[in-house]
């Protein structure tokens, strides 16, 4: 599935969405542990994308990126060969130089099979060090925090992608 058919977001929670195939399984048609790992980066890169930050932009505009400093993974139920499962992605905090998110994946029926809480650390691409997250950077992921903030959003509001899926905010 084309990844940016795949997503969409509402409110503060970006949702990608994406199948299940034998290469995602073991000989038991159940979905190898390491995987969900690279659902919840699919996930996290759309969600970026869909606020108007790629990955690719942020490295070249302002020579950052984000690496995953910690994850708390849990898993719940597994997933099986032809599932179709739901990356479910919020941001729960914000530092100078880091951001705290919540993945949670879901079969489409929405029965919860993995959580994970993401510490992503921002760095500069040159040298691999600490670096503080530019203000256009910040400011987008601090409303998406707000927006998921039950004191400080309304879960109405849609992104749909790009610069424009700021508006509304």
């Amino acid at each position: 599935m084309n990844s940016s058919q795949g997503a969409e977001a509402v409110g503060a929670v970006h949702a990608h969405h994406l199948r299940i195939y034998f290469e995602d399984t073991d000989a038991g048609g159940i979905v190898y542990h390491a995987n969900y790992l690279r659902y919840a980066e699919r996930g996290r890169s759309e969600a970026l994308r869909a606020l108007g930050m790629p990955h690719a932009e942020m490295m070249r505009r302002h020579q950052r990126m984000f690496v995953v400093r910690r994850a708390k993974i849990d898993y719940e139920r597994p997933a099986r060969l032809d599932d179709c499962l739901i990356v479910e992605t919020r941001t729960l905090a914000l530092t100078g130089a880091s951001v705290t998110l919540d993945q949670t994946i879901k079969r489409a029926d929405q029965v919860v099979l993995v959580r994970i809480e993401l510490f992503l650390a921002c760095v500069g691409v040159a040298d691999g060090r600490a670096a503080r997250l530019p203000g256009d950077m910040r400011a987008v992921l601090e409303k998406m925090r707000l927006a998921g903030d039950p004191d400080g959003g309304s879960a109405a509001r849609h992104i749909t992608g790009g610069a424009a899926a700021l508006e509304g905010f």
